[in-house]
This record gives C-alpha cells, sequence and structure tokens, in this order.
C-alpha cells in the first residue's frame, strides 16, 4: 500500500462516493487489521509490539445472527519493533520509519510539569467512570474509547482541550461549560468542546461524559 499509494486512491475513487487525493492521507496513520475467528499464540505474539500497527481481531457468530467482535489487546508492557529489527534495511524497518504509532509520552513531550499533571488527572478520573475504558493515543489527541468512542484530550502549552463525543443536543450541561463545535473544525470527536485549565470542575466534567458511556 505504501509503494502503490495512487492505486489504493485510485481504488477508493472508484468505489466511493467521495473523492480523495493522496495529499489527503495520512499515510503514517494506516494500519493492518487481521480479522479471524481465533488466531493461534505466535500469531498474538508476533503483533505484540506497541509501536507496530498491526491489529488483530476475533469475530465469531453464533446462533440467532449473534456477532461478538473481540479486539485483542496488546499486553501493557509489550516491547517495542524496534528492539528486535535487525536490518534497516529490511521490509519492516521501511514500513515502521513511515508508518507513526503514537504514545502518551510523545504527546507529553515538552510540556510542563503543571499541564502534565492536569492530563494524568483527567486521564485517570475518565479511567475510573468505567473498567473497560482504554486509552489510544492519536497523531493530535489521545482518545479513550470503551465500548464506543467516548472522549478526547488534546494536551496544549497550559491546558487541556477535551472533546466529548457526543452530538449536538445530547448532552445535558447544566452549568454551561461546554463549547457547540458541531459547526467547527477540530481535532477530537464530538460536538461538545471544554477548555480545561484546572480541576475545578473535573467532577462536573466526569458527569457529563458518563452521559454517553
Amino acid at each position: 500500500m505504501l509503494e502503490y499509494k495512487a492505486d489504493f486512491i485510485v481504488e477508493y475513487n472508484e468505489t466511493q462516493k467521495s473523492t480523495l487525493k493522496r495529499t489527503d492521507v495520512d499515510w503514517s496513520q494506516s494500519k493492518i487489521i487481521f480479522v479471524s475467528p481465533s488466531f493461534t499464540d505466535f500469531q498474538k505474539q508476533s503483533s505484540n509490539f506497541k509501536d507496530l500497527a498491526i491489529e488483530l481481531w476475533e469475530i465469531k457468530q453464533f446462533e440467532n445472527d449473534i456477532v461478538i467482535i473481540n479486539p485483542l489487546k496488546k499486553s501493557k508492557s509489550a516491547p517495542s519493533i524496534k528492539q528486535v529489527q535487525q536490518n534497516n534495511d529490511s521490509e519492516l524497518s521501511k514500513v515502521t520509519k513511515e508508518i507513526k504509532v503514537y504514545t502518551e509520552e510523545d504527546q507529553l513531550q515538552g510540556k510542563n510539569d503543571n499541564v502534565k499533571e492536569l492530563y494524568e488527572t483527567f486521564r485517570d478520573a475518565i479511567l475510573l467512570l468505567s473498567a473497560d475504558i482504554e486509552v489510544q493515543p492519536k497523531k493530535w489527541y489521545i482518545a479513550f474509547k470503551g465500548q464506543k468512542h467516548i472522549a478526547d484530550i488534546e494536551i496544549q502549552k497550559n491546558k487541556l482541550k477535551l472533546w466529548i463525543n457526543a452530538k449536538k443536543g445530547t448532552l445535558e450541561d447544566g452549568k454551561g461549560i461546554t463549547r457547540d463545535v458541531s459547526n467547527l473544525g477540530h481535532a477530537g470527536n464530538g460536538d461538545y468542546e471544554i477548555s480545561i485549565s484546572d480541576t475545578k470542575y473535573l467532577e462536573y466534567i466526569m458527569s457529563l461524559i458518563k452521559q454517553i458511556i
């Protein structure tokens, strides 16, 4: 795909209603998703690298048209793929140079201690809302996902921007601290944006996020 980008763009444009240019696509965020009813232990171990853009999804069908979708999580102690790369000219090296898998450390790099502490406080509070919520760092923000996409946080110089992934008119915000960004370009997902510079509304913001979990 990375070597024949133009072919993928042609395929997309011929099969979809919208059209793309090669420059419209952030190729550094490409990923491969393998889908199967099950995976072997070897396959799970082979993809268990924190910075390898490969995901395994188990999908099983049962009676009454019930389908269970289970993305397999990488272990918290997953190593870096760079630790096992031996040949810089290998196909794997070429791919890992072009594709970037982001981490919390990437997003926090260069930020001051106050904003780091503020992020960690809100991150921990969101994770306490439900046991199945995961942190998924992206290029421009850090996503929080459970059964669905819940919220995103962008770490700025002296504050955080938080987006709650809900459509306009579906969230009850009695204090009026959210901003309607439904018609504005923004990095995160959802129509509700909150600028955060302290923990004054921490509990209240958590109550807003709870509404969509």
